[in-house]
């Protein structure tokens, strides 16, 4: 025979009742059912039954809509014909369920003997109804009174099983009948024949019980799931099924908030080796769980992760516990006394604190407890006042293999580390088949992400990407990322989720990733930019992995760094701002890259998409000493000197590297050496030296109009007016064989930029269009150098760049 449970929601409506019966119509033997209360009548129940004990009569409007929801139900299954029956004894237990309450009302309290009558009618007329549903589709099922056959104390509330007389009593009624019998779950009765309840998740235990008593082929637990997962399917959306786990990982899980099985319905199937099977109502066809003595044949490590909610930390601590007898007994008690569960401990080898995780509701009334326990200990001084925290939660690994396995526990912690995830409490198990941590309850959904993606997802590591700037760069970045996603994924087992965009105007956010074939348009629908408000909904939105990419030009943006750093979160950027500000802000933020684990990557600084930045760290890393280098670093003033031949004016040249988008927006960064001053500054820093802006030389070769010029147009304006300047530095350059290049300079500690005549044969004469060239000359190469060349401005080759620091903070 079998023995099945339907939870709430499997019985929650008629449509829901009309499935379990089609799930118990296919079986092929006995078979009893066990069901709960219909969805949330329990919840009108305990609600009705404090209004009473408080006189408030809304516990009739409460009643009466328990008997409303039971009548539809009655009405929406079963024929008009056979419904008076029905209704009839639906009413009888209405009217009894009235007269304890009225009882309540009376006496102006609830005792948890009454209460416990009371919630009982939630089980008691939904197996009634779901038998006679049954009987209607022409299934021979009766009822049966699960208080005839579970015996149990008077704790009401949280009756103790007997089991002995329970599992004799089980015993007799397979014995005496045979079909289909529905069973109230979640009540009892005591010797004296009281009614008693089960407690939190009690309709399994009956279930486990009747399964266990009758010596069931199978216990199948029906749900609105499709078996144990992972992890919580509503919280990780990648979380799976689990096919089978062994009955010690089911009870871990389950201890550890998987609320598809409550702890102790397992211990009376797993003494008798019964397997259950966890399964969904509405949809019997998926294979579920099956919880097995052999379920773990292929010796996975970890099986699941699970969380526990709304958690409080009691942390008892002082020199005068160090070696003295008794002091954890005592704390131990003063909570057992106190009503106070323990579900985390943690004691410190020196034995100066012992640290305990209970529900947070209970925070108060044991900080009280404990804190009048050792009154005396306090007031000398010998132990201070118990610590309490709240706004934790704890999250578990679970596996019977984990034992056997090194690394674990550093590969969860470090996991939980590189994205923020703060650990307040750990604890092991003997046994080793779990891990816990206590953490902010806020973190929670991150955490639980981190750690599956870590342990069941370690083939795809998912990037979300917040990007503030979508102009020329921007969007020919969005568009790389557009192409490639799918490949990456493939190839490199990376998704690349663009979850925040930002322009000057607008500010847009999606947790599951922006469409980016219209990413314009998502945009354009979102709220007003605020820096401090993207901040604000990045660090909110906590997820893993996260990635800041500036794609920018402002100070005001690259300000923000430190604090995106201070929170795990990645920065990857084109903005030069930053890295050439003053030295102790560029220090900072590497400091802080260092130490919250998280990438400060600005390989587009240099050269766009060139190598340059990634070649020169490695040569520093690898011991070598950077002693000079020369470069062409503006691949902007490189086109311009390149395709101004005096033939077209060179404002008109200027105006094409513009249009082209070689320059920044205000060309004047360029032309006045401020942008390859910035560079070559960064190239210094990273080789190891301490240098600012002010100590570079610039020997300017713009007329002194241009320089003083306050807009973009007079700028322009200026360098028209000035032609014959400009046409005199390229002829002196020409007659003597040599070309223009604007070259910067680092050797023995000092750095300069300026207009340079270069002769034929140099390694910069040739330089052609935008590129760039980087001469490194190094104590492994102090003769001849090595060199970085290539395209060095446009769009697409800086997003080019970005897109490789994105895969770099990936693929760490």
């Amino acid at each position: 025979m079998k023995v099945l449970k339907f939870g709430g929601s499997s019985v929650a409506h008629a449509d829901a009742i009309r499935a379990t019966q089609k799930i118990v119509a296919s079986c092929e033997q006995s078979v009893w059912v066990v069901v709960s209360a219909l969805g949330g009548i329990t919840d009108l129940l305990l609600e009705a039954s404090l209004a009473a004990s408080r006189k408030d009569a809304k516990y009739q409007e409460l009643l009466k809509e328990i008997e409303v929801r039971h009548l539809e139900t009655v009405k929406a299954l079963i024929p008009p014909g056979n419904q008076a029956a029905v209704v009839g004894e639906i009413k009888g237990q209405i009217n009894q369920l009235e007269s304890l309450l009225e009882g309540a009302s009376l006496i102006g309290e609830i005792t948890p003997k009454l209460q416990d009558g009371i919630v009982s009618y939630g089980e008691l007329l939904s197996s009634f109804l779901v038998a006679a549903y049954y009987r209607s589709e022409g299934m021979e099922a009766g009822v049966k009174d699960s208080r005839e056959i579970i015996l149990t104390d008077e704790h009401y509330g949280s009756a103790r099983v007997q089991q002995s007389a329970t599992f004799k009593a089980i015993a007799e009624l397979k014995a005496a009948t045979e079909g289909i019998l529905v069973f109230p779950g979640f009540i009892a009765a005591s010797a004296s024949g009281n009614t008693t309840t089960l407690g939190r998740g009690g309709s399994d235990f009956t279930a486990a019980l009747l399964a266990a008593g009758a010596e069931a082929e199978i216990l199948e637990i029906w749900t609105d799931v499709s078996g144990m997962y992972t992890a919580n399917p509503r919280t990780v959306k990648q979380a799976r099924p689990i096919p089978l786990i062994s009955y010690e990982e089911a009870m871990e899980l389950s201890h550890f908030g998987a609320k598809v099985l409550y702890p102790p319905t397992i211990q009376p199937v797993l003494e008798r080796a019964i397997p259950i099977a966890i399964k969904n109502t509405f949809a019997p066809e998926s294979a579920g769980t099956l919880i097995h003595a052999d379920g773990n044949p292929e010796g996975r490590t970890v099986r699941g992760i699970s969380h526990v909610p709304d958690i409080g930390l009691l942390s008892l601590e002082g020199p005068g516990m160090v070696g003295v007898p008794g002091i954890s007994m005592r704390f131990f008690q003063t909570l057992s006394e106190a009503g106070i569960n323990i579900v985390f401990i943690t004691q410190a080898s020196s034995e100066h604190s012992i640290c305990v995780g209970i529900s947070q509701s209970q925070s108060k009334q044991a900080e009280k407890a404990v804190n009048a326990a050792f009154a005396y200990e306090i007031e000398r001084g010998n132990i201070h006042p118990v610590v309490s925290e709240t706004g934790l939660a704890i999250i578990a690994l679970v596996g019977d293999q984990m034992k056997e396995h090194q690394g674990l526990s550093g590969k969860m912690f470090s996991a939980l580390g590189r994205n923020n995830v703060n650990i307040r409490a750990i604890a092991q198990g003997a046994s080793e088949r779990n891990i816990s941590a206590v953490i902010d309850q806020a973190d929670v959904k991150k955490a639980l992400n981190t750690l599956h993606e870590a342990f069941f997802e370690e083939q795809v590591k998912q990037l979300n990407l917040f990007i503030v700037g979508v102009g020329n760069v921007g969007a020919r970045l969005l568009d790389q990322i557009r192409r490639q996603q799918k490949l990456l994924k493939k190839e490199m087992q990376l998704q690349l989720r663009v979850v925040g965009l930002s322009n000057s105007r607008k500010m847009n956010f999606k947790t599951s990733g922006i469409d980016l074939e219209s990413w314009e348009e998502y945009l354009g629908e979102g709220e007003e930019a605020d820096l401090e408000s993207f901040f604000q909904r990045v660090s909110a939105l906590n997820l893993r992995n996260p990635i800041l990419i500036d794609n920018t030009a402002s100070e005001t943006v690259s300000s923000t760094y430190a604090k995106y750093l201070k929170r795990s979160i990645s920065v990857v950027t084109c903005n030069k701002l930053a890295c050439s500000s003053a030295y102790e802000n560029y220090s900072q933020l590497k400091s802080l890259s260092r130490q919250y684990g998280a990438s400060f990557l600005f390989e587009t600084n240099v050269g766009a998409g060139l190598p340059v930045i990634d070649t020169l760290k490695n040569l520093v890393l690898s011991g070598d000493k950077v002693r000079k280098i020369r470069a062409v670093l503006s691949g902007s003033l490189n086109f311009v000197f390149n395709t101004y031949n005096g033939e077209k004016p060179f404002a008109e040249v200027v105006g094409q590297a513009m249009a082209e988008g070689y320059t920044e927006p205000d060309p004047r960064i360029d032309l006045s050496g401020s942008d390859v001053m910035r560079k070559i500054l960064i190239l210094a820093r990273e080789s190891g030296y301490s240098l600012d802006i002010d100590e570079i030389s610039n020997e300017s070769f713009l007329p002194a109009k241009a320089q003083a010029a306050e807009s973009i147009a007079d700028f322009l304006q200026a360098l028209e007016a000035e032609e014959d300047h400009f046409a005199k530095r390229y002829e002196q350059a020409n007659e003597s064989g040599a070309r223009l290049k604007y070259v910067a300079v680092f050797d023995s500690g000092k750095a300069s930029v300026g207009l340079e005549a270069i002769p034929e044969g140099h390694d910069f004469y040739n330089l052609s269009g935008s590129d760039n060239i980087v001469l490194f000359y190094t104590d492994r190469y102090p003769e001849q150098p090595l060199v970085i060349k290539g395209a060095g401005a446009g769009a697409d080759v800086t997003a080019s760049g970005l897109f490789a620091d994105i895969i770099r903070v990936g693929n760490k």
